[in-house]
């Protein structure tokens, strides 16, 4: 897997060419700035030393060492920040690219939102010492040796064939040890996603943990998931130090050989200073950078567990889309013809036949597990049928396109969500341009307005992160006043009314059910309140449509609707 990686994330560098090309250049310069540091230093101590020569006439050498120093440090600068640009461009063209393939999946896709989020943030992030460190060092550890050695060859021939034999090791010992480290970073991601997911599922549900007396429990849970992502992060740093120790002790190795190779010469007289104390600079120099990519190979195995989880998500593939326009029509009329939907082998709907006539209000009833919200979705085309069709007006909802849809539709979760901004803002959310009199209409029907009013800064009270600032019911008929203020030609609601207390919800219904003209409206209730007001109800069981008819039929026959009405219910979920 890793084979094919690399080269998809070398692709990915080409985002930002000119920048590590100029950062790898910038590191070659600098190597030939060590190496003429080298020179100048072993002149010098020569020049003290050993030809006993003042300061003064070797002050040119001195600012040359100097600002070689000086040149060391700035091209370092250069490179760092050349290769950070690098790294951000190609950070933001993968972020970009995963949320445009998770917009085109649609808001029912099955990947978990804490995995996605990982992907997004840390995923993302753990390419940067990939791009900004291993490419780069890549590049240095193949030019750098081979630069010292042209200069060492000419020096001494038998140094250079220790440092020759010598280099490779460090990279033969990095391809042995590299299986296993891709192995433990692979399994250090993986604890991550879990860890993720199951943390976001906890906060989730950290109410109805807190009423069953079941917190302390996922405390431990939650501790066992974060030892096991410690135990397994460990694991991979212990591989990473281990590899660099072996590696120090071949490098140590070789420098030690060529100085006692030089020792033995320099005592017998058989080899001059200057060479020798050269040569013996520019050894550790050698290995500086094949020391640097065994620190960076580290962190390509880490990109590489994680580069795995994203392209996952970019060669997921994306579902089919409709690219017709919705005809224009004064009311829309919805038709399911045989519908139905298996996840993952199961089927969820199944032979589904409803039409939901246009400008009238229907009511989806069933017990927890019926398929009512599956049925939303798949009248709001977020998924798509596996068998059947959903005709619009006569149209095939599948051939028409997404955002065409959506433009003429409105839609009110079960759980609906706020937005950092004004009250005002999150009203008018996908309105770019609505006067404030549409606003407050909106707002008065959802029995918005008076708390709006009630609030310190009105309409321009700010929301805090996810609505903290308000109560359920609140955010509830946030999110309805959001709906009514598109004048949308379909509203589709799951359980809308679920958070509002019985008197607010009545109120909400009659505002409903007067404003509803040209309106096709579809509520998926759990109260008996929402069905009595219904045109229309439509009662699921395991999946199928059961019943049909208005509240006064269906409570004459026997079935799951009187049952469900007996039980005071109605679509308990």
């Amino acid at each position: 897997m890793s084979e094919r990686i690399d080269p998809r994330l070398m692709r990915e560098g080409r985002r930002a060419r000119g920048a590590l090309y100029g950062s790898i250049a910038l590191g070659l310069v600098s190597a030939w700035a060590v190496i003429g540091q080298a020179v100048i230093l072993a002149r010098l101590v020569e020049a003290i030393s050993f030809r006993h020569i003042l300061l003064p006439p070797l002050m040119p050498l001195i600012a040359g060492l100097a600002a070689l120093f000086l040149l060391r440090a700035g091209l370092s600068h250069a490179a760092e920040a050349l290769a950070s640009r690098a790294c951000l461009a190609i950070k933001s063209g993968l972020r970009a690219a995963l949320l445009a393939r998770l917009f085109a999946r649609g808001p029912a896709a099955e990947a978990a939102s804490a995995e996605t989020a990982a992907t997004l943030l840390d995923g993302v992030e753990a390419l940067d010492p990939y791009f900004s460190r291993y490419l780069p060092q890549m590049a240095l550890c193949v030019a750098v040796p081979l630069a010292i050695l042209a200069v060492v060859l000419p020096l001494d021939w038998i140094s250079f064939t220790v440092l020759l034999l010598a280099g490779p090791l460090i990279p033969f010992f990095m391809v042995l040890v590299g299986y296993r480290a891709e192995a433990a970073n692979q399994r250090q991601w993986d604890k991550l996603l879990r860890l993720g997911a199951h943390f976001l599922d906890v906060l989730q549900g950290l109410t109805t943990l807190k009423l069953f007396g079941r917190a302390r429990d996922e405390i431990r849970i939650i501790a066992r998931i974060s030892d096991e992502y410690r135990r397994t992060t460990m694991e991979g740093l212990r591989i990473a130090f281990l590899t660099s120790a072996v590696l120090e002790f071949f490098a140590s190795l070789a420098i030690a050989l060529v100085a006692v190779l030089f020792g033995a010469r320099l005592i017998h007289g058989h080899f001059g200073f200057y060479p020798a104390f050269l040569v013996l600079l520019l050894a550790p120099e050698y290995f500086v950078p094949l020391r640097g990519l065994a620190v960076h190979y580290h962190a390509r195995m880490s990109t590489i567990a994680a580069a795995r989880q994203i392209f996952a998500v970019l060669d997921a593939p994306a579902p089919p889309r409709g690219t017709a326009e919705l005809a224009a029509a004064a009311g829309i009329e919805i038709v399911c013809a045989q519908l139905s939907f298996a996840y993952e082998g199961r089927k969820v709907l199944e032979d589904v036949s409803a039409k939901f006539p246009a400008g009238k209000l229907t009511v989806i009833v069933g017990a927890s597990g019926a398929g009512k919200t599956t049925l939303a979705r798949l009248l709001l085309g977020f998924l798509r049928p596996t068998a059947g069709h959903i005709l619009v007006n006569g149209q095939d909802l599948a051939e028409i396109a997404p955002e065409s849809w959506w433009r003429a539709l409105a839609w009110v979760p079960q759980t609906p969500r706020l937005f950092p901004g004004s009250v005002e803002e999150n009203i008018a959310l996908g309105l770019p341009q609505v006067d404030f009199a549409r606003l407050r209409a909106a707002a008065t029907r959802a029995q918005a307005y008076n708390f709006i009013e009630a609030l310190p800064g009105r309409f321009a009270t700010p929301v805090g992160e996810g609505g903290g600032n308000f109560s359920g019911g609140e955010i509830q008929r946030l999110a309805l006043a959001r709906a009514y203020a598109r004048h949308a030609r379909v509203l589709i609601m799951d359980e809308a009314t679920a958070s509002l207390d019985p008197q607010t919800e009545a109120a909400v219904l009659d505002a409903l059910t007067a404003l509803n003209e040209g309106c096709t409206t579809i509520i998926i209730a759990h109260r008996l309140a929402v069905a009595e007001r219904a045109d229309q109800i439509l009662v699921l069981e395991a999946g199928r449509l059961m019943q049909s008819g208005t509240h006064a039929e269906l409570l004459a026959v026997a079935g799951p609707y009187r049952e469900l009405a007996r039980a005071g219910e109605a679509a308990n979920v």
